[in-house]
């Protein structure tokens, strides 16, 4: 038969037992701002991180696709360039081939015994013109420059020259042609131009 103890004979209670039963109940009735000051994370936490995780990882999709799609932009621009590059060599390059057509028949003509210097002379002149008009035709055209007043945007000096009636500034002499195609300048004009004559003291 079992002795009844008094209050005093009992054991004490270990002290950590009372303290982790005090943190559990404590940490089952934590409320949200308890949490918040404690380091913990909340439901409504937890639920915002979620989304921003998924908008996180829908801007990155964006922006994968977004670069493959510039990617594929800049090639197919490249090709496109290269395309309109080859185009205009093919075209400019089938207008020659008739002046080269001509130039063919002038040598077999050349190589006839009854050619005479004159028929020479004029098949090489129709070549000449042929060349000018299909250049002509490409937007290709001359920089005249004789007579005229003197223009570092389209001339350029070679030497000056002494003149009395011609005033200083203008082309006296133009040594070789200059060119342009359409608005833009390919080669200026290689010209002389006319200076005032040195008074002797």
């Amino acid at each position: 038969m079992e002795k009844t103890r008094h209050w005093w004979q009992r054991k004490p209670r270990d002290m950590s037992e009372s303290t982790s039963e005090n943190t559990s109940s404590s940490a089952s009735t934590e409320t949200p701002q308890q949490a918040q000051s404690t380091g913990a994370v909340t439901p409504d936490e937890l639920e915002d991180l979620r989304a921003r995780a998924a908008k996180a990882d829908d801007s990155w999709d964006r922006l994968l696709r977004l670069t493959a799609d510039f990617d594929n932009y800049k090639k197919r621009a490249a090709r496109e360039r290269e395309d309109a590059k080859k185009a205009a060599t093919e075209s400019v390059v089938t207008r020659l081939l008739g002046v080269v057509d001509s130039f063919e028949m002038a040598m077999l003509a050349a190589a006839q015994p009854n050619t005479t210097i004159e028929t020479l002379k004029a098949g090489v002149v129709m070549i000449q013109g042929q060349l000018r008009s299909t250049l002509s035709e490409l937007g290709l055209e001359e920089v005249n420059a004789l007579d005229q007043p003197f223009d570092p945007a389209l001339h350029e000096a070679v030497s000056q020259q002494e003149c009395a009636d011609r005033p200083e500034g203008q082309v006296l002499q133009q040594l070789r042609k200059g060119y342009k195609l359409r608005d833009r300048l390919l080669r200026p004009a290689s010209v002389v131009v006319a200076k005032a004559p040195s008074t002797n003291p």
